[in-house]
């Protein structure tokens, strides 16, 4: 088939790449001509693992490429892919000003049928819109679609080309045929709807899950009250299949694009229709204040922050991905620095990301993981990349001023801490606690 992906973010660029992996002859368009330059010479803009040579060996087969001429591109589709951005805007909502523009660049560009795919996460609604905006510039034939996407950062070309399902929200049966036939060598659970219930299958799922970690993570605030281990809490439960063992790892909260945006989102949606989403508020509440049980480990460990310094290891909001919108690391590292703490920071991907939205002269950023521990009095571990998992912990609290250690991804087992000098802080764990060599569990 032939399509057009409009938008060459996380997800419009993982999705054309992927969608040529099929088979597909695929463009992308973007407005953003020195980003089509660097995708032309064969550079991806983001990490994610296994893409560049995805888009590489596509791009030398011909099925792949990128331009700034929209209109070209929509001539040359069957299919077009609506993957822009739809950033919060203040109030919480989503900002649809991208939306509008593309929807109004199609309808311009009509030239014969086409199917008007949304991957873009929207409200409730927002298709109808979109279908208003070209309805109002063309008079040639098409149809709409929400066909949401479920891709994780750091997994996105995995979770899209071995996808737990495919949702097509439509009410037309001839675009249902043509979807059924671009998604099935993806897979065969393929669910078709109408068009509001896929735009909110896809809200609904991200609340949920930000639920489950919201929920583990006041479990593990009780456990280190009652004497439990929020580790083993998990497991049983995930166990169970009502209720499963994905994201009911505890921590300090989630972050990323998705979550955080698409929770207020659907806070502000409700709202709109005079429901009050007590539930969700919570979830995020709580999640919000999670992060900042680090700070408060460090206080309990050094009384006051002023004057120290502080490693920060891992500035994503999750590994193998060098995205660090709403990481937790951005708050945790304001914090410190308002409580006159110097930081000194590293992360393996994330690092020139962060700086942008985080600098400072009391940040020092660090090369490598040891480099950032050396000297400090204290440490924490904000994201669970594989490197930290594999330090020689002996040699680390050597290099440190004072061996504090604040898990705040919980990647220490207890065999890897008992015979080192650390104080170490875990989050739900109270009896991995080691405070003088000693330990204690909270009852």
């Amino acid at each position: 088939m032939n399509i057009t992906v409009i938008g060459t973010g996380y997800v419009g660029l993982v999705s054309g790449v992927c969608f040529s992996e099929l088979g597909n002859n695929v463009i992308c368009v973007d407005n953003n001509v020195e980003k089509v330059n660097m995708l032309t010479g064969g550079h991806v803009p983001i990490y994610e693992p296994g893409l560049q040579e995805v888009m590489t060996s596509n791009m030398e087969a011909g099925r792949l490429s990128f331009t700034s001429n929209i209109q070209d591109a929509i001539h040359r589709s069957d299919i077009i892919i609506i993957a822009v951005g739809t950033p919060s805007l203040p109030n919480g909502e989503a900002n649809l000003s991208y939306i509008e523009l593309v929807a109004r660049e199609i309808g311009s560009y009509m030239d014969n049928y086409k199917i008007i795919m949304t991957k873009s996460t929207v409200p409730v609604g927002t298709n109808d819109h979109i279908q208003e905006w070209i309805s109002s510039l063309t008079s040639h034939p098409f149809d709409m679609a929400s066909v949401p996407e479920f891709l994780r950062e750091g997994t996105a070309v995995k979770d899209t080309l071995y996808p737990d399902r495919i949702v097509i929200g439509t009410n037309s049966e001839r675009a249902v045929t043509i979807l059924k036939e671009l998604h099935q060598p993806l897979t065969d659970q393929i669910i078709v709807t109408d068009i509001r219930s896929a735009e909110m299958i896809k809200y609904a799922s991200n609340a949920f899950l930000a639920t489950k970690i919201s929920f583990i993570n006041e479990i593990s605030n009780i456990c280190e009250k009652v004497g439990a281990d929020v580790s083993r809490v998990a497991e049983g439960m995930g166990y169970d299949r009502r209720i499963g063992a994905s994201f009911l790892k505890a921590g300090i909260g989630y972050g990323g694009s998705c979550f955080p945006k698409d929770t207020q989102a659907l806070i502000q949606i409700a709202g709109n229709v005079d429901y009050d989403f007590k539930l969700l508020k919570s979830v995020v509440e709580v999640n919000k204040d999670q992060r900042f049980n680090v700070i408060r480990k460090l206080e309990e460990a050094l009384d006051v922050l002023d004057g120290k310094q502080i490693a920060v290891w891992g500035l994503a909001f999750k590994p193998d991905t060098d995205d660090v919108r709403d990481a937790p690391a951005v708050e945790i590292i304001q914090r410190l620095l308002d409580q006159g703490a110097t930081v000194k920071a590293y992360d393996p991907i994330a690092t020139e990301n962060f700086r942008k939205e985080v600098d400072s002269p009391a940040i020092i950023w660090a090369s490598s993981a040891m480099e950032a521990a050396k000297g400090v009095d204290a440490l924490c571990v904000l994201t669970e990349w594989k490197e930290f998992m594999e330090v020689d912990l002996t040699e680390l609290a050597v290099h440190m001023k004072q061996p504090i250690l604040i898990d705040g991804r919980n990647i220490y087992e207890e065999d890897q801490i008992k015979d080192t000098a650390f104080q170490y802080y875990s989050v739900g764990r109270p009896s991995l606690t080691n405070i003088d060599g000693r330990k204690t569990a909270v009852l």
